[in-house]
């Protein structure tokens, strides 16, 4: 029997994606499940230098990890696997690795690059990827003023493509929110029309492991574990 998958896509990059990842990762751990995080293509690192999974494991180190291409330039997958000469991965071959670890995982989290339409090959992306494998898309977005339009495209292209979004996960919730991040607390799910599943402080993804996994605990929704529960509109 193979275990659930769930693919997590930014709005865009540097959006706390890599966190969110691990504390999803951290609380199925958390419950006794095994869990694995698969990094399709990781840019913008060279060889032997830490990258996402690298922090992955450091704040939830019983978890699994596997990368299946690096390139050095900070790029878009495909663009930088063409600058280094290297072959870039496919949609195919992300969806049968996610499929190998199913088999040996309760869940396996695949952690996209940027946005969901950033390309790995060609005119591949992890629209494809979840269209592949049926998954839904874990969609983690920024706080502030802008984030309604860029979380909208992003679920609309799901619906379009007819691919299951699981909610939103807001990646990096300041210390000291401003006005618009408090009212797109409110205004995402109206906007999106998928549920909001928490809010992951900025600064979590600093913490250590123990520590980490109680933050998700109270930060994440029911539905990936935790007991965050959004706020009335």
């Amino acid at each position: 029997m193979s275990g659930r998958i769930l693919l997590v896509s930014g709005t865009g990059t540097d959006v706390g994606k890599t966190v969110v990842t691990a504390a999803v990762a951290a609380l199925a751990v958390a419950a006794g499940e095994r869990a694995a995080v698969l990094k399709p293509a990781q840019t913008g690192v060279a060889e032997g230098e830490p990258g996402d999974l690298a922090r992955v494991r450091a704040l939830v180190p019983e978890v699994t990890t596997r990368e299946l291409a690096r390139y050095p330039a900070p790029l878009a997958p495909d663009t930088a696997a063409r600058l280094a000469g290297a072959p870039p991965v496919t949609p195919g071959e992300v969806a049968r690795a996610a499929l190998r670890l199913a088999r040996e995982h309760d869940l396996v989290l695949v952690e996209g690059a940027g946005g969901l339409l950033v390309r790995f090959a060609g005119s591949g992306t992890l629209a494809d990827v979840a269209a592949e494998l049926g998954a839904a898309v874990l969609v983690v977005a920024t706080a502030g003023l802008g984030t309604l339009n860029h979380t909208a495209l992003t679920t609309e292209a799901l619906a379009v493509r007819e691919l299951g979004c699981a909610g939103v996960v807001v990646g990096s919730w300041p210390r000291c929110p401003d006005l618009a991040a408090r009212c797109n607390l409110a205004d995402l799910p109206a906007v999106t029309r998928v549920p909001l599943l928490g809010a992951v402080p900025e600064g979590a993804g600093s913490l250590a492991p123990e520590r980490f996994t109680g933050v998700a605990r109270h930060t994440l929704a029911p539905e990936l574990g935790g007991e965050w529960h959004s706020p009335e509109p």
